[in-house]
């Protein structure tokens, strides 16, 4: 690895954390877990599963006992609960993730949750109300919202530092 490389690669990781993270880049050298921020993206298709279960709503509206059924898990209970052949050490890397990644990578999960938790009750509502449209249209907006935040959390983990704006997520958790 070149100069340029190295400072790229450790550009914003306070000092107290950058030789933690040399030591678990090497761990995690060759495995599904990015070299970049120790975070792996298998963590983002528990989000998927919810997101496949929404879509699947507005033509048999039953599926929202199936998603309600679906709980948010943390990084380390998805991998804990995962066939992921990496899982133990995703779980030991993350108490290893730069601050650089891990606090955007948490607020935008916490994001993704409170859409999740609005996108079931709009839903429901929408179900319980009897307009198929509206339940079309609100499930598309939400499906979309969702796919953003995903997308966002997989640029964190593949070393953007990028979140979306917590304006942005509140207009959508206020809009009916």
């Amino acid at each position: 690895m070149d100069e340029q490389e190295y400072a790229s690669l450790t550009d914003g990781i306070p000092p107290e954390e950058l030789a933690d993270f040399l030591v678990w880049r090497d761990r995690v050298k060759g495995t599904n877990i990015s070299e970049k921020t120790l975070l792996a993206t298998d963590y983002l298709n528990h989000f998927n599963e919810i997101v496949m279960l929404i879509e699947m709503i507005p033509d048999m509206p039953d599926m929202l006992e199936e998603c309600y059924a679906w709980q948010p898990k943390s990084y380390q209970e998805h991998f804990r609960d995962s066939g992921f052949s990496d899982k133990a050490l995703a779980i030991e890397a993350y108490e290893h993730v730069p601050s650089k990644f891990r606090k955007p990578f948490e607020d935008t999960i916490a994001q993704m949750t409170q859409v999740v938790d609005r996108t079931l009750a709009r839903m429901s509502a929408d179900v319980h109300g009897g307009d198929p449209d509206r339940l079309r249209e609100d499930c598309r907006q939400s499906v979309e919202m969702i796919h953003r935040i995903i997308q966002v959390a997989n640029g964190i983990i593949h070393g953007a530092a990028h979140v979306m704006e917590q304006d942005e997520i509140d207009l959508y958790l206020g809009s009916d």
